[in-house]
């Protein structure tokens, strides 16, 4: 039987059930996806470094872990807290259990307590740190207060690729596109070379002259966790870069390109993560149903007469993407390449290289 564990706030909530992955304890910022499926890629995904993930659906784990369904090279969330796992899954391609994929990355992980209690919490009183832990909850109450928090770390420098590498198709190289990797997803590339390009992936220090040496026909500045504020370097890489090739800022890529001109960012409540945020296309009215996961937005009301905002947040109203009306660029904030999840807009990928191949045009 498994051992009973604890999941404990930094305010002194605490939430008891079992522990299953690693024996370990955890801390980090406690966040809540409403994806219903995609366990493995919300585990891997580098946008969620440094928190401890929460899935509001019940039940995960039944369709069990798969080398396809990975978004990057390893488990990057701190924690992982369930209603129920599954500990005998039913896929053709499972090769194993929740329980021991998350065994195997070193990741602990707590199941039997009250989701939506803790979905509601921290929907009133905001994100906050948090602990799985198997001690008790006053040692680990105590332990959280002198935990480094969420907000003053650079999770990007410890998520980026540490040295360049490429994806493409030898039979398709019909674009050779950048990626400054700020937490690129897997799927991102995929796509990108679905659509004909040789994508070269630099870390997130790569400076701007190292990656016009690349020769690239477009930039793409990549998804990744934490608090743009943090970023000046890549901010400075962006201002070098801009004017120079087409460039596609997803996500944080977005929140680098609006701050660097000179827009503020701002920590959302309890953010947007999921597979079901409606988005509004301002330039068509069209709204498409979107995956997004990220804990920071833009206040757009900063920004140059020379930007305007091409995207909003029907729930909330927060700026969700950036057209330059002279330049080759455009930002999303949610993510397009989002897998699994809703495809509306994987049409912005073919936008960017669009724009890529006005410009290459003699």
């Amino acid at each position: 039987m498994s051992e009973t564990a604890h999941l404990v706030l930094e305010d002194g909530t605490t939430f008891t059930g079992r522990a299953f992955g690693a024996e370990v304890e955890a801390t980090g910022e406690v966040v809540f996806t409403t994806a219903m499926t995609g366990y493995q890629e919300a585990l891997t995904d580098p946008s969620f470094a440094g928190q401890i993930l929460m899935m509001t659906y019940p039940l995960q784990g039944n369709y069990g872990v798969s080398d396809f369904d990975i978004e990057s090279n390893r488990v990057q969330v701190r924690g992982f807290v369930v209603r129920e796992s599954c500990d005998m899954p039913s896929h053709w391609r499972s090769t194993g259990t929740l329980h021991e994929y998350l065994a195997s990355a070193g990741i602990p992980a707590i199941e039997g307590i009250d989701t939506r209690a803790l979905t509601r919490k921290i929907r009133s009183a905001g994100v906050m740190m948090g602990a799985i832990t198997q001690e008790e909850p006053e040692t680990a109450i105590a332990k959280l207060r002198e935990a480094q928090r969420y907000d003053g770390t650079d999770f990007v420098s410890e998520v980026t690729a540490p040295e360049p590498f490429s994806w493409d198709d030898p039979e398709r190289k019909q674009y050779n596109i950048a990626v400054l990797d700020l937490g690129v997803k897997h799927n991102i590339l995929r796509i990108l070379r679905g659509l004909g390009s040789k994508t070269t992936v630099v870390p997130s220090m790569t400076s701007a002259k190292d990656i016009l040496a690349l020769k690239p026909d477009g930039i793409v500045m990549s998804p990744g966790p934490g608090d743009p504020a943090l970023l000046d370097y890549a901010v400075a890489t962006a201002k070098e870069l801009v004017g120079k090739v087409p460039i596609f800022g997803i996500c944080l890529g977005h929140q680098v390109l609006a701050r660097m001109w000179g827009a503020k960012s701002y920590k959302l409540k309890f953010g947007h993560r999921g597979a079901n945020h409606p988005v509004r296309d301002e330039a068509t009215g069209r709204v498409t149903i979107t995956a997004q996961n990220h804990g920071y937005a833009i206040d757009p009301d900063g920004l140059p007469s020379e930007l305007e905002v091409s995207h909003v947040h029907l729930n909330d109203g927060t700026c969700e993407g950036l057209r330059h009306r002279e330049l080759p660029i455009l930002t999303i904030q949610y993510h397009s390449e989002a897998s699994p999840g809703p495809r509306d807009d994987r049409y912005l990928f073919e936008r960017f290289l669009g724009l890529v191949e006005e410009v290459r045009k003699p």
